[in-house]
């Protein structure tokens, strides 16, 4: 091992859709969360790798921080929390902006407890007038103490590099976790449905998204190779919206599993032939066997 080789751990944090796991995708250059206008996207804590000469960082990519209204709810702030006690450093996504809402006090209320570094990250730059830049980084140095603050725009790749060059700085001297090809410790199956209730979430209405969840009930490679079989259960809370999910003569359903096959190749490099069914569950997100079943962590719940 090289004696200055860092490595360690760094929590992104923040309110519901500030573009946490875009931040994620763009600072690994693989996309490995999903992502999409609708917030509550992300639920598990997603682990992802990025390794260079200098050292290594773990990323755990975390639910947003909310109020929650049902157990999923709950689960996934609980997740969000835990992950401050496994962290080096903590990066704490907001937008840019002088306004700083409940969401974002609730938040620096919990940083005020830990005693990690806090960089600050100041997503979507690319938006507003470079000139009211300064005035909203200070409108956030009064309500914390912060180790760094970095304007950035993760969409668009701009300054990741001084981000990455901030978040080395305040990791231990240590050895590498994973091999230099290790982009996350995901089990495939569970990128492939984060991969299809993404489109799903693209495709649907406003109101159910956040009451679907996706299983993979068989993902297997056929023998002669270069195909593999998918089939895939989207899960939803009501009857009203199994016939929305699958539209008219079943055109939803095929645009959903059209849309998540062409990602889905793209990841295994290899076709895929992808069969969807929809089943409802009434009010799983409040059912700890429920979540449990459909591949949330058991300890979180």
């Amino acid at each position: 091992m090289k004696e200055d080789f860092k490595s360690g751990f760094a929590a992104i944090i923040g309110r519901p859709n500030v573009g946490k796991s875009t931040l994620m995708n763009h600072l690994i250059g693989q996309k490995i969360a999903i992502t999409s206008r609708k917030p509550q996207t992300t639920r598990n804590r997603i682990q992802t790798v990025y390794t260079s000469e200098r050292g290594q960082i773990i990323f755990l990519d975390t639910p947003g921080i909310h109020k929650a209204k049902n157990k999923l709810g709950e689960y996934m702030v609980n997740v969000a929390q835990r992950t401050f006690q496994d962290a080096d450093v903590i990066l704490w996504l907001v937008e840019a902006s002088d306004y700083i809402g409940a969401g974002e006090q609730h938040i620096a209320q919990q940083l005020k407890r830990t005693k990690l570094p806090v960089i600050l990250v100041m997503n979507k730059v690319d938006k507003v007038d470079r000139k009211e830049l300064p005035g909203f980084i200070d409108a956030y140095r009064k309500i914390l103490d912060f180790a760094e603050i970095v304007p950035v725009s993760a969409l668009r790749s701009v300054n990741l590099d001084t981000l990455l060059n901030c978040i080395f700085k305040y990791l231990p001297y240590g050895p590498q976790f994973y091999d230099e090809d290790t982009v996350t410790d995901q089990p495939q199956r569970q990128i492939v449905a984060e991969m299809i209730r993404e489109k799903a979430l693209r495709c649907l209405e406003e109101e159910i998204p956040h009451g679907i969840a996706v299983t993979i009930d068989r993902m297997k490679e056929r023998p002669e190779g270069g195909l593999v079989d998918i089939d895939a259960t989207i899960i939803c809370e009501r009857d009203s919206h199994k016939g929305i999910i699958i539209g008219k003569q079943g055109a939803m359903l095929k645009k959903i599993g059209s849309q998540a096959r062409t990602e889905i190749e793209r990841m295994l490099e290899e076709k895929v032939n992808l069969k969807l069914w929809v089943k409802v569950k009434k009010d799983w997100r409040d059912s700890d066997f429920l979540i449990k079943n459909f591949g949330y962590d058991k300890k979180e719940v």
